[in-house]
């Protein structure tokens, strides 16, 4: 099973994007993953749990620990983690993973790769060849908005109105052409379809509109690939 991999470089300060992605509060805000984040009392390494909404009327919960490490000697900084969940209705089972914090000229490389296993035996398997790719464009939305939010001052609530009133229009583009064009013939109307719903996915979203096509899927060096050992299993 493919890791998968986010990078997002954000042009801020590390030490406000290891806030906004370190406080469980802020954390969650921009993350579309997880609709709660509630750290655990105890030392280190730090546990918390968390909450998912999959759909309506099914949430689903599970645990996370992690340990951050700060002022590397190359000026990096990382966060492990290891996650997973109890609730025999969620298909990730567990889980380990990694933030790295790379400051540069042109503001902060912020990455992330994981992987986890899932549970339900061949029907999870299967079942992930859908939802493997489906949680990899989540991180990299969420990862989009946070860079909107730290780099242009978008604060992720009104970055995810954004994106649903984008999505609208989009909607209301194609079906109107649609209609307009089905009153000619189907094929003339099939053809509208096709061309503005292919138009509509290709258009570029507005800059303050978070998008996962932003962001880069795949490692390009060791550095960036490198998964740092911190935390110890649950």
């Amino acid at each position: 099973m493919r890791p998968i991999y986010v990078e997002t470089l954000i042009d801020a300060p590390v030490e406000q994007v290891w806030w906004a992605t370190q406080v469980p509060g802020e954390h969650r805000r921009w993350d579309v993953r997880f609709d709660r984040i509630d750290p655990m009392p105890g030392g280190e390494p730090a546990r918390f749990r968390y909450a998912t909404t999959v759909f309506p009327g099914l949430t689903v919960r599970g645990w996370g620990v992690h340990a951050g490490q700060r002022d590397r000697w190359d000026g990096t900084r990382t966060s492990a983690l290891r996650f997973g969940s109890d609730d025999r209705r969620s298909l990730i089972a567990a889980g380990s993973g990694y933030w790295r914090y790379l400051p540069g000229p042109h503001g902060v490389r912020f990455l992330t790769g994981y992987s986890y296993t899932p549970r339900w035996g061949r029907l999870g398997r299967l079942a992930d060849l859908a939802f493997r790719p489906l949680f990899g464009w989540a991180t990299a939305w969420s990862f989009d908005r946070l860079r909107l939010w730290l780099t242009r001052g978008v604060p992720p609530e009104r970055a995810r109105a954004n994106a649903f009133g984008e999505l609208v229009l989009r909607v209301v583009g194609v079906g109107t052409a649609t209609v307009a064009a089905g009153a000619a013939g189907p094929v003339a109307g099939a053809a509208a379809f096709a061309v503005t719903a292919l138009v509509a996915g290709v258009l570029p979203p507005h800059p303050d509109t978070p998008a996962a096509r932003r962001c880069r899927r795949r490692p390009p060096d060791r550095l960036a690939a490198w998964a740092p050992h911190l935390v110890e299993r649950r």
